[in-house]
């Protein structure tokens, strides 16, 4: 069998008691606080001796049968781990097992070095860019006039920053990403190829052709924003796109100029937002979502995948289909359109007999 590949250096151990205190966590009584933890897993298939966790009853079977050392589980569920599992308690288990992964595994919190440690000589930067200290600049990256690197801020091979853009402290554009017309906020993550602040796609449409609008304006991202891999911002054309503090952007998706996407929202993979629209804060839109121009959709609502949304959404509404409207009444009319098959399905076997 060949040996297992690990791209993370082994952590340091953590006792039990340790994670406890560190978390603000409960042992169950008589578990043992001195249990090391080492590895993390799935409960079906975590190492022996490692942390797991346990929040949907779907997998209560599955702790029976666990490797697991301990577990974090949230209170109504303690009763069904076996005593063999020693067991930290928790509201939030899903939350308080991501924090413990990223004790023992914080080179997996943002994007490693590949080559560099410090400014490669094989990077381009301009004279007057300004670099803080901790700075790490990969080979082929190059960095623009006036930039300003921000302390502990890392820049990966052949990444672009351009002139007179911002990255914020801690930091990290990934390889082949390219920031452009961009203030970019402290612990921001971009990861492969994105592309921030390209052109809006703004034209004057008409009979004898389509004139060229300039795009004028830049994008903000805010602290901890996390951008995944090919996804693209435009900047505004005569105002800033925005990207709230915290906000989560998966793989492949396409946000247009002048939107405004508020704090703490999650959006999914391949979504389309189409510019001027304007979200909330702790807004969900679910993957493939197709958000129109010049929209308004309110704090905390959340959208179903695969929905096109052509109108404003309400604060807090949970909204599905094509064209998107309260889950429920979709759900409803989805359901009707099923029986209604089935109902003709079966009059058809009927004719045939």
């Amino acid at each position: 069998m060949a040996q297992s590949i690990s791209f993370f250096e082994s952590p340091t151990p953590l006792s039990l008691i340790e994670i406890a205190d560190r978390l603000s966590l409960t042992l169950r009584d008589g578990d043992d606080g001195e249990v090391q933890i080492s590895e993390v897993g799935p409960l079906e298939a975590a190492p022996v001796g490692a942390l797991t966790f346990l929040d949907n009853p779907k997998y209560l079977k599955a702790i029976q049968e666990t490797r697991a050392a301990a577990v974090i589980c949230n209170p109504r569920n303690v009763e069904r781990v076996p005593k063999s599992v020693a067991t930290l308690i928790s509201d939030q288990p899903n939350k308080a097992f991501a924090q413990v992964a990223g004790l023992l595994f914080p080179g997996a919190m943002r994007p490693l070095p590949i080559l560099a440690d410090g400014i490669s000589a094989a990077a381009h930067i301009a004279p007057d860019a300004i670099l803080d200290g901790d700075v790490t600049v990969e080979a082929g990256a190059v960095i623009g006039s006036g930039a300003h690197i921000g302390q502990g801020a890392y820049i990966g091979p052949g990444a672009v920053v351009g002139s007179n853009c911002k990255i914020g402290r801690m930091s990290s554009i990934s390889a082949h990403a390219s920031v452009i017309h961009a203030i970019v906020g402290d612990r921001v993550i971009l990861h492969s190829g994105v592309r921030i602040g390209g052109d809006g796609f703004g034209f004057a449409m008409g009979p004898g052709g389509h004139l060229k609008i300039p795009q004028i304006g830049r994008v903000v991202l805010q602290d901890d924003v996390e951008i995944g891999a090919n996804t693209c911002v435009d900047r505004g054309s005569n105002r800033d796109t925005i990207i709230g503090e915290g906000t989560k952007i998966d793989d492949q998706v396409m946000i247009g100029h002048n939107v405004v996407i508020g704090r703490h929202c999650v959006v999914v993979s391949q979504t389309g937002i189409a510019g001027s629209s304007e979200l909330g804060n702790y807004v969900v839109l679910g993957g493939r979502a197709a958000i129109n121009g010049h929209i308004k959709i309110g704090d905390g609502a959340q959208i179903a995948g695969l929905s096109g949304v052509s109108g404003d959404v309400p604060p807090g509404a949970v909204w599905g289909g094509v064209p998107a409207r309260p889950i429920k009444h979709w759900l409803r009319e989805v359901a009707k359109l099923r029986r209604d098959a089935f109902a003709e399905e079966r009059g058809k076997g009927a004719g045939r007999e």
